[in-house]
Formats: structure tokens, C-alpha cells, sequence
């Protein structure tokens, strides 16, 4: 698990890459899926975070919704400040805030 550092660009640079990743699906308890994170420009960080998220902790419970929290570093007092403005940071508020564990799956893109 890596040390968050203050600014979201040094964490960034910790993360695994997310060459081959199409999207991540969060999955609610009923199996249905909540959010989906796709691989496209201003997404990609926080499709790096999830991903980490899902090699470090398994699911996006509490303890992992903290660290990711922590990962975003300065965009998550922006987030507490703007609700609704980064809605990948506000979903780990609520499951911070005991808002229910999620599954985190990691979608490949397709072959050829």
C-alpha cells in the first residue's frame, strides 16, 4: 500500500498503470451496478485510484473508501467543499460515512 503524499500528482505516479483497463464497475450488495469509471481523459485518475483501491483492499469498504480519500489528496477537500463536482471522490465520502461496501470489478478492454 503506498504513503499518500499532500498533491494528487505524486500519488498518481505510485498507482499501477491502467493500460488494458476498459472500465471499473462498482457493484452494490444486490449485484446491481452503481457507478461505472470508463478509461477515457478525465477519468483516468480516478480510474487509477479505483483500481489500486481494488489490488489493495479487495472492495471498497470504509478502510479502503479512507485511504483512496487520502489518495486524492487536495481533491478531496475540493470535493467536501463542491459536492457533486467529483462524483468519484463523493461516493468514497459516503462509504466513508458508512454508506455500505461496494465491489469494485475491473473491466478489461476487449482483445483485438
Amino acid at each position: 500500500m503506498i504513503q499518500a503524499d499532500p498533491t494528487f500528482k505524486e500519488n498518481l505516479q505510485q498507482l499501477p498503470p491502467i493500460a488494458g483497463v476498459d472500465r471499473i464497475d462498482l457493484v452494490g450488495i444486490d449485484g446491481a451496478v452503481v457507478a461505472s469509471i470508463e478509461n477515457q481523459p478525465g477519468k483516468q485518475g480516478s480510474l487509477a485510484v479505483y483500481q489500486y483501491l481494488k489490488q489493495s483492499f479487495g472492495t471498497l469498504d470504509a478502510r479502503a473508501a479512507e485511504h483512496g480519500l487520502d489518495v486524492f489528496a487536495e481533491h478531496t477537500a475540493d470535493a467536501r467543499n463542491r459536492p457533486g463536482a467529483h462524483p468519484n471522490i463523493d461516493r468514497l465520502l459516503e462509504v466513508a460515512a458508512g454508506g455500505g461496501t461496494l465491489a469494485i470489478e475491473v473491466i478489461p478492454q476487449p482483445l483485438g
